[in-house]
């Protein structure tokens, strides 16, 4: 599923979702019209090292930040291997990868739009802008 935010595309890999369709549907265009703050749908996270970056990223709270430095030093690991794992990240927004930031900078941000995609969402949730959306399969 893909939705576009201030003209950047984001892909949402819904396989890893337990949940119709119609459903993440509905909650992400709520989120990026900014009337929803959390996801219902459960995520499938992978096992392993991904899997473990992804919970810590879910558990960032809404309009909330933290670097690949404070999510490696909690997960025993190094801030590069953190960031390569935010990278593969199959449901962004739902799972909150552009809430993960450098020390000095935004960091990186995978999906179409790179960085100026993550600056999009975290203005969003800090609610200094309206983001022109929509969403498409």
């Amino acid at each position: 599923m893909q939705f576009t935010v201030d003209g950047h595309r984001l892909d949402v890999d819904t396989a890893v979702l337990d949940a119709p369709d119609e459903r993440v549907r509905r909650e992400v265009e709520a989120y990026l019209a900014g009337e929803r703050r959390e996801f219902s749908v459960a995520v499938d996270y992978p096992d392993g090292f991904t899997g473990d970056v992804m919970r810590a990223m879910a558990a960032i709270p809404y309009g909330e930040t933290r670097t690949y430095g404070d999510l490696a030093d909690d997960l025993d690991t190094g801030a590069v291997a953190v960031g390569q794992a935010c990278g593969s990240n199959p449901t962004p927004m739902v799972v909150p990868c552009h809430r993960v930031v450098g020390a000095d900078s935004l960091g990186g941000f995978s999906a179409a739009g790179g960085v100026e995609a993550k600056r999009a969402l975290l203005d969003l949730e800090r609610g200094q802008r309206q983001t022109d959306l929509g969403a498409f399969e």
